[in-house]
């Protein structure tokens, strides 16, 4: 494919060139893959409204997050085994986001480590934290994240443990993948992906192997990945973590307007409305639909970043135009690694941003930071109406209108 258009050509070549267990992984959701399917398809309900004979000279997409000058308002969502969908994938795709000017997120689960990603960029990252049962674990990987030079903490709140994922039980998934008649069969048609492979020492979990206690092989590492998610987490400690890092936090997985007021009060600097792309609770609402009720609560009092299902420019601009002040992606940018490395993700992201400019302008507008209501066609019932139910809503509904 010489010409690259949109995030779907990348995707298509992504799924051509890694092994089937990988792509899987980046391509599916929880259970029925209900909400997975919804945070796309929800994007599609909202139309834009087009104007004319308007200025459309010396347009910018440049915004801010965190206090930072972005070349637009779209960071690089943490993704766990980046480096199995390409030969030391977090480290192209960090080296791709800083030369492009967006920022940057290390997961916890990565194949290269937070001293790896550093060694090899000279911008300062973020870096996102699984907690862990074991605390001595948690805390010194916050200090090697803060001697690291990371910017800001992106602490994951939705993932206390692991929503059953199909394909990824049925794949055997692992990281390197265990060698199987199947896995064989299909790595054998994968083969610069082999040969990529074979020259980096990168293949395990860098940020766990080594650092963690009686974690020496890849038996013992899924062992341990699978027994340590912290289910107490908790507020509290949400707000001790804060405290031990003591510099710019993010909050990740908000989905309810109730969670975004308890996310404000332990000081977060900016949430992020996200439902993991679909792959913990099925059947939650997508992130676009709750982004309002969110904005409504919290808007002005942090930063509300929108997280799950952006797959175009024209989804950054809906979500921004909603009320959130950033964005983060995460599929779009993975299958531009998958099919082409750091260029893909360059690519991913000129894609991303020349859509989010030619909208911009349709829509008459010349700066990302004047984007409003005012540039959507919302239907009636996008938000829903919904009954709650048990004591705990007291029989009372909840109206949400759009």
């Amino acid at each position: 494919m010489s010409i690259v258009t949109c995030i779907e050509d990348l995707k298509r070549l992504h799924k051509r060139r890694a092994p089937k267990m990988f792509f899987d992984y980046a391509e599916s959701g929880s259970w029925t893959e209900q909400t997975f399917r919804e945070n796309t398809t929800d994007f599609e309900r909202i139309r834009l409204r087009q104007k004319v004979a308007v200025d459309m000279s010396d347009r910018s997409t440049v915004g801010h997050m965190l206090g930072e000058k972005v070349a637009m308002p779209v960071a690089l969502a943490p993704v766990g085994m980046t480096g199995m969908q390409n030969a030391d994938g977090e480290i192209k795709a960090a080296r791709a986001a800083e030369k492009f000017g967006v920022p940057f997120t290390l997961s916890t689960m990565s194949i290269c480590s937070i001293e790896d990603v550093a060694e090899h960029t000279s911008a300062p990252f973020w870096f996102q934290l699984y907690v862990m049962r074991d605390e001595d674990f948690v805390d010194r990987i916050i200090e090697r994240a803060k001697r690291a030079g990371c910017s800001a903490l992106v602490l994951t709140l939705d993932l206390q443990l692991l929503g059953q994922r199909h394909k990824d039980l049925k794949n055997g998934l692992s990281a390197p993948p265990k060698l199987t008649p199947t896995t064989m069969l299909d790595l054998s048609t994968k083969w610069t992906w082999g040969l990529e492979m074979l020259r980096t020492k990168r293949r395990f979990f860098g940020n766990i192997v080594g650092h963690a206690s009686d974690v020496e092989d890849t038996g013992s590492l899924m062992k341990w990945t699978a027994e340590q998610f912290d289910l107490k987490l908790d507020w509290e400690k949400v707000r001790k973590i804060a405290a031990k890092w003591d510099g710019k936090l993010i909050l990740k997985g908000i989905l309810d307007a109730d969670d975004a007021r308890k996310a404000v009060e332990c000081g977060a600097d900016a949430i992020v409305v996200s439902n993991h792309g679909g792959r913990q609770l099925d059947g939650a609402l997508s992130s676009i639909r709750i982004l309002p009720s969110i904005v409504r609560e919290v808007k002005g009092e942090t930063e509300i970043w929108l997280d799950s299902g952006i797959r175009s420019g024209q989804d950054v601009l809906k979500a921004l135009a909603l009320g959130a002040d950033g964005t983060m992606i995460g599929r779009a940018w993975l299958y531009g690694l998958g099919a082409m490395g750091e260029k893909g993700v360059t690519t991913a992201l000129e894609v991303i941003r020349k859509e989010l400019d030619l909208t911009m302008a349709l829509c008459g507008e010349r700066d990302v930071a004047d984007l409003g209501p005012h540039n959507l066609l919302v239907p009636r019932d996008f938000e829903g109406e919904w009954q709650e139910s048990g004591a705990r809503a007291s029989d009372r509904a909840t109206s949400v209108p759009a």
